[in-house]
């Protein structure tokens, strides 16, 4: 299988551990994402209208040197699967996914007629990060409630093949007590909030069970109970 991601950090997170979670269990797949920190849909559809080559690239959860444009990369292979998604600080807020939507998917389709597109559902920030305030929540779960509408719209718009649900999945690990969801009140953490996404990503999209992944070769620590934890989680959503 082969999946590209069109995104920025979030996507980045969500993919890190994706193929060797995939490999661990006998299957071989390629991951590209794409991705400029915090790019939204708006600057995604600059780019492709200038064809830009801005976009950093990560080969199956490793970083290499070099710049392409969606375009570029789109025809380079025969894709699976396409995912897009919105900024983290936009994704509450349908009314700044257009007018966007529209030229983002058909160049999806125009590029990689044959892939599938996946909404990528980003996360909503730790309960301890100030931007809730500023963004108008009073919490993680309020702001969550409205990024999980924003992407069932965007969806709908789009007639996405499905959406892959991992900021619910990080309200799970949260709400089922693992307070180190994320690393800096943004991104998610480097041991049990990525590898719980990355093994959401799999299920999903590569269609296997879960429950005997052996994969745990992480950049920090997660604990056989969290490793359980996150199957268990992941289970509920696929």
């Amino acid at each position: 299988m082969k999946i590209l991601a069109i995104g920025n950090s979030f996507s980045q997170d969500a993919t890190r551990y994706l193929r060797e979670i995939a490999k661990s269990n006998g299957d071989k797949i390629k991951v590209i994402n794409l991705y400029i920190g915090g790019c939204p849909l708006y600057n995604h559809y600059l780019n492709i209208l200038q064809n830009k080559e801005s976009y950093n690239i990560q080969v199956d959860g490793e970083n290499i040197s070099f710049l392409t444009s969606i375009q570029k990369a789109l025809a380079s292979d025969r894709w699976d699967v396409v995912t897009v998604q919105q900024a983290s600080y936009e994704s509450p807020f349908f009314e700044n996914y257009e007018p966007y939507l529209d030229l983002v998917k058909d160049t999806i389709k125009l590029y990689s007629p044959e892939s599938k597109i996946y909404v990528h559902q980003t996360w909503a920030y730790h309960n301890d990060s100030p931007r809730l305030e500023t963004m108008g929540f009073k919490n993680s779960a309020e702001m969550f409630e409205k990024v999980e509408d924003a992407y069932n719209k965007m969806a709908e718009y789009i007639k996405a093949d499905g959406i892959i649900p991992s900021g619910k999945l990080i309200q799970k690990l949260f709400d089922a007590g693992i307070n180190h969801t994320h690393r800096d009140n943004h991104h998610i953490s480097l041991g049990i909030s990525r590898y719980a996404v990355a093994l959401l990503w799999y299920g999903m999209l590569v269609n296997k069970d879960i429950d005997n992944v052996p994969f745990n070769d992480f950049d920090e620590e997660v604990t056989e109970e969290e490793i359980a934890l996150a199957k268990k989680l992941v289970k509920e959503l696929i």
